[in-house]
């Protein structure tokens, strides 16, 4: 559901069954971004954000910033494609090139909490020969598991998102896919998880490279967990949930 600012602009508000289409995509041939360098990129409508995120609306990047405007232009309507549309892009990229899906919006819902299994895989499928990468922050339930475990198997790479260490290690143990996590601001040291997993600062949030120039999340086979230091307005509201969760 988009509902409108007091000024009558869109203002993200997600659905609450977080599954109610229809789902929006763009993409964008060169990114402008400075993290993710000059790369192919999607941004997806805010609809298909899982309901049990804990950053909507409570510290997610992509509600504040220059990136929350196009999120909400592509979120109400007003810029973007149909997944078919989406596909045909994605397939137009040449081979090998590197690409990051979402970088605002999640996977599309087949139902509230669940992964579109079969748009997931089709996806993959477009992606073929070229090293797209994302990363999901629905639940990993038996289904969401296949589904993921299944587009990586076709060689498009989704990153399990945690939001503490220790949930980190849970994903790990998994063994579905690699596995990302949101750090408090100002973390720049390597650290390790509570069960000793080895957690790399994302070296673009160092300003140490860019995606196009890293890679490291595309990586399906990786055993390191790559860690985001929480940015931008809301970082204090991560740094909170990544606390009051790690304690709880």
């Amino acid at each position: 559901m988009i509902t409108t600012t007091s000024r009558g602009g869109p203002m993200l508000r997600a659905s609450s069954t977080a599954s109610a289409g229809p789902f929006i995509y763009h993409f964008t041939r060169v990114s402008r971004n400075a993290k993710t360098g000059p790369m192919p990129v999607t941004t997806t409508s805010a609809n298909t954000c899982p309901p049990g995120c804990s950053f909507r609306y409570s510290g997610c990047y992509a509600e504040n910033g220059p990136s929350a405007l196009h999120w909400r232009a592509v979120s109400a309507g007003a810029r973007g494609c149909t997944f078919d549309e989406l596909l045909a892009q994605i397939r137009s990229l040449p081979h090998h090139a590197l690409w990051r899906h979402n970088q605002a919006g999640d996977l599309t819902p087949s139902a509230p909490g669940t992964i579109d299994a079969r748009l997931l895989s089709r996806l993959a499928m477009a992606n073929r020969g070229r090293r797209g990468f994302t990363y999901t922050h629905y639940p990993p339930t038996r289904a969401n598991c296949a589904a993921i475990h299944r587009a990586n198997e076709l060689g498009f790479t989704v990153n399990l998102s945690a939001e503490t260490l220790a949930q980190a290690d849970r994903y790990a143990a998994i063994r579905v896919a690699p596995v990302a996590v949101v750090l408090p601001a100002g973390i720049t040291r390597p650290m390790h998880t509570p069960g000793g997993r080895f957690v790399a600062v994302c070296p673009a949030s160092l300003g140490n490279a860019d995606c196009l120039n890293c890679g490291i999340c595309q990586e399906r086979g990786r055993a390191v967990i790559v860690g985001f230091p929480a940015h931008g307005a809301r970082a204090k509201r991560v740094e909170r949930v990544f606390l009051e969760r790690a304690s709880s």
